[in-house]
């Protein structure tokens, strides 16, 4: 039986890289999106089709010999679904965040490149947590109310561009730079963490049993008990989503997001302040994984270090950004941000104990 896989970005691409690793006997036909407005037109040689044409191109014998895989975010599969049976398509089937998730712990698990943390083994030791989850006033309701873990606070993000309040922390008490988050988006938020909350050092192995990061309204971990278990006792530094693939390479997906000027003056920043990251930042971009979200849980001391590391260089970028940074609110930091945890983390995998997880889309 035939495969599509309904889908044609980060996410989808990064399936179809697990399926063909795992499953190598398995024949995707191509991949299928309702428009191609936006999408690529070829992803690894396979075809990118329309549903419209892809079902003219196909009898009502080749619909019933066609499995489709939904690899879409959960929120838009059932109108995904409505379509292709409209067109008669019976055989499909959804992705959901947990079958994804397995999708991708089997995948790198064998891959051996980005380690889940759930292929570690349990602990018995509980680290103290705190996940600031980004808030925006513009943030729409959700559709189901999610629990929120104790560890999880949430905190307002752009909270000096907003006259109403969507939660009790704030972004702009302390040090802050809260009136940016028009460029910044949620990294308004880890500024607050790194001025406010990492400043203070403690021991070498209280810090080690500490564990802070960030994750946004809508995107965050969907960490289980055990998963927390394993952090103190595999000494994990970092928990970074899994990354997702894009084709040709990062920076070709960027490019949609942020203009050329702001790359030459992101590169500019690098060599600048960070000079021995130059070579590859380069090489980064030309790869295909990338960190979405600027999601991360990481020990204090290495989430410091990040932020240390982070921010001058997005100062200087605003610097030399034509227009500034200042006058204008375009979100291209907020990308940028995704970038160079992308560049930091990957230079530094070596030296650093870097595990991953699912990275869950609530609606």
């Amino acid at each position: 039986m035939r495969l599509a896989i309904y889908g044609a970005q980060g996410y989808a691409l990064s399936v179809y890289e697990a399926i063909k690793t795992l499953y190598p006997k398995r024949e995707i036909s191509c991949f299928l999106v309702t428009h191609l407005a936006g999408n690529p037109f070829v992803l690894d040689g396979l075809p990118v089709m329309e549903i419209t044409n892809f079902a003219k191109d196909n009898s009502l014998a080749d619909k019933q010999d066609t499995e489709i895989l939904i690899a879409t975010p959960e929120q838009v599969q059932p109108e995904i679904e409505e379509i292709l049976e409209n067109f008669g398509f019976q055989n499909h089937r959804r992705l959901t965040f947990s079958r994804w998730e397995e999708l991708m712990m089997l995948f790198h698990a064998k891959v051996g490149k980005f380690l889940p943390l759930k292929a570690l083994p349990v602990g018995c030791h509980e680290p103290f947590i705190r996940l600031y989850m980004a808030k925006s006033h513009v943030d729409r309701p959700l559709k189901h109310s999610i629990p929120t873990p104790e560890y999880v606070l949430p905190i307002q993000a752009g909270t000096d561009c907003a006259d109403v309040r969507v939660a009790d922390l704030r972004d702009n008490v302390g040090l802050h730079i809260s009136e940016k988050n028009g460029n910044y988006c949620e990294l308004t938020v880890l500024y607050w963490i790194w001025k406010n909350k990492l400043a203070v050092s403690g021991t070498a192995d209280g810090e080690n049993r500490q564990y802070y990061g960030l994750c946004q309204y809508r995107r965050g971990f969907d960490f289980r008990q055990d998963d927390l278990l394993k952090l103190i006792d595999n000494d994990v530094d970092v928990v970074l989503p899994y990354p997702l693939l894009y084709e040709p390479n990062i920076h070709a997906h960027h490019e949609r997001y942020i203009k050329d000027e702001d790359w030459k003056a992101l590169r500019q920043a690098v060599s600048e302040l960070q000079p021995q990251y130059e070579s590859m930042f380069e090489q980064i971009l030309r790869q295909q994984y990338l960190y979405n979200y600027n999601v991360i849980l990481a020990k204090k001391s290495i989430l410091k270090d990040y932020c240390s590391w982070l921010f001058p260089i997005l100062e200087r970028t605003e610097e030399l950004s034509i227009p500034r940074g200042k006058e204008r609110k375009d979100r291209y930091i907020g990308y940028m941000g995704e970038t160079l945890e992308t560049l930091y983390f990957m230079a530094n995998s070596d030296r650093l104990n870097i595990t991953h997880s699912g990275c869950r889309l609530w609606t």
